[in-house]
């Protein structure tokens, strides 16, 4: 194991976090707000961050190397994260402040605070930006950092691919980091534009457009988006929430004109109907809620769109829909968005080749020598990659199970305990209950809040990384 060039690379990671940081720092002498939060964190974070990349090193670097450096960059930067929120004072604990930074970079979205407009303007640019900060996540490392290092970018990606298979958009991995990174931007500036013409305040509008780029949730008001009572930025946020759940090599494709290939994807098909299907059984559920179908609509289609991207935010408290509609919003959580995207979840395509993979199994059962295969885009999958999705799952949910069990340990109810282990694994947002849309997590023990916190690392990195660390094997000497 190279240390030396994973904590070089460890520390140039740190001073992009740090350079981040002058934004909300801006923020915060435009609104005449104590800067020193921020100068003291760039502060620190350029003096660590320094230190660490002028370590003296080698370039050798392989895919444990990556496993490692991928793991450990994103536990320091959620340390990191929490300086600002520690140095404004506005939370009681650095546990706490800890835990708000890693729900922002891990794009999960649960939070401690109970009054979030009492915060400093620049401490809530900070925390939406963490979203579209950790939305992308290591590729940002093969786009500026790792080609000046001399580094396999490749295996970053690995490490950190959301969804069964890595894919690229070109040969070269730093140039398809290099698209995503503009696609990516772009559409955050597209939202921007929208929600201002709108009618939200441009601050506002920035906010909200970090937290739907990078699927979190987080926003400015206590009664998030539902505060403003804004149908037209409520359907622009829903309409970018779909688009940021989308394989950005959708987008790609579209950009370059092939849309037959584009609209051929299984998965966004499922992705689609999955959303239709949803959102019609809850319009025809909680019609009697509303006084009119156009409302019914409205509410159906943000919530819908919200949680199966993962992202959290709210205009209704669906905790208090009926619970079969409660039971739908967990499963959309558990399945989440598409592969290649900024969502959390087991994702699309991992869900529809379980499904196929047991049609094969029954068919087989009935015709037991018939031979068939398991088809995703039209092209045959590897049972290498089937095992994997298998594997992938049932580690899913054997985590969320043993979260709940260690949750339970704070005496609250079962749904409680559950829905904070699922959200928090699925970087999904808010649960039911005391960590449903109207409640937060400030109640958790301490103990918990670490444990949650590992969690949405845990989810955020998609397991394997996580396991490839904790294995012995990856330590020996080769």
């Amino acid at each position: 194991m190279n240390f030396r060039l994973v904590l070089k690379l460890v520390g140039r990671v740190t001073q992009l976090v740090s350079c981040s940081m002058l934004f909300p720092l801006l923020i915060s002498l435009i609104w005449e707000e104590d800067p020193r939060p921020f100068l003291y964190s760039i502060v620190i974070l350029l003096l660590i961050g320094t230190g660490l990349y002028f370590i003296p090193t080698n370039s050798s670097f392989y895919l444990r190397e990556g496993f490692f450096a991928v793991g450990l960059i994103w536990i320091f930067m959620g340390l990191a994260g929490a300086l600002p929120f520690f140095f404004s004072g506005c939370f009681p604990s650095f546990l706490d402040c800890a835990f708000e930074s890693f729900s922002g970079f891990s794009t999960t979205g649960v939070t401690v605070l109970t009054d979030i407009e009492a915060l400093p303007q620049g401490i809530l640019f900070w925390r939406s930006l963490t979203h579209w900060l950790g939305g992308m996540g290591v590729l940002v490392l093969a786009t500026a950092v790792v080609p000046s290092m001399g580094i396999r970018s490749h295996y970053l990606t690995q490490a950190e691919s959301p969804g069964p298979v890595a894919s690229k958009l070109v040969p070269k991995q730093a140039q398809s980091s290099r698209i995503l990174y503009r696609i990516y931007c772009a559409l955050t500036a597209i939202e921007v534009v929208l929600l201002r013409l709108t009618g939200l305040p441009l601050y506002d509008c920035f906010i909200h457009a970090f937290s739907t780029a990078g699927t979190g949730g987080f926003s400015n008001r206590n009664g998030n988006v539902g505060a403003y009572n804004n149908p037209a930025a409520e359907m622009v946020i829903a309409i970018f929430l779909l688009l940021f759940s989308l394989n950005f090599a959708i987008h790609f494709l579209i950009l370059t004109r092939r849309f037959r290939q584009a609209f051929s994807s299984d998965e966004l098909r499922f992705f689609l109907c999955l959303i239709f299907l949803v959102t019609a059984y809850t319009v025809w559920t909680v019609q009697p809620v509303y006084n009119n179908v156009w409302d019914c609509l409205r509410h159906s289609f943000f919530m819908v769109c919200s949680v199966i991207s993962t992202t959290g935010f709210t205009i209704s408290n669906y905790s208090a829909w009926p619970q079969a509609i409660q039971v739908c919003m967990l499963l959309l959580m558990l399945i989440g968005g598409c592969a290649g995207s900024t969502t959390g979840g087991l994702k699309c395509s991992r869900v529809l080749l379980a499904f196929r993979s047991a049609h094969r199994e029954i068919s087989h059962i009935l015709h037991p020598r018939a031979v068939k295969v398991v088809k995703l885009d039209g092209k045959v999958v590897g049972e290498g990659t089937l095992h994997s999705v298998l594997t992938y799952i049932a580690c899913f949910f054997a985590i969320v199970f043993v979260s709940t069990l260690l949750i339970a340990s704070d005496d609250f109810s079962f749904a409680t305990c559950f829905s904070a282990a699922l959200t928090c694994v699925s970087n999904a947002g808010p649960g039911l209950e005391l960590a449903g849309p109207t409640g937060n997590y400030s109640a958790f023990s301490p103990f918990v809040k670490v444990f949650l916190s590992l969690c949405m690392v845990v989810g955020r990195l998609e397991i394997f990384p996580v396991l490839v660390i904790l294995s012995p094997k990856t330590w020996r000497k080769i």
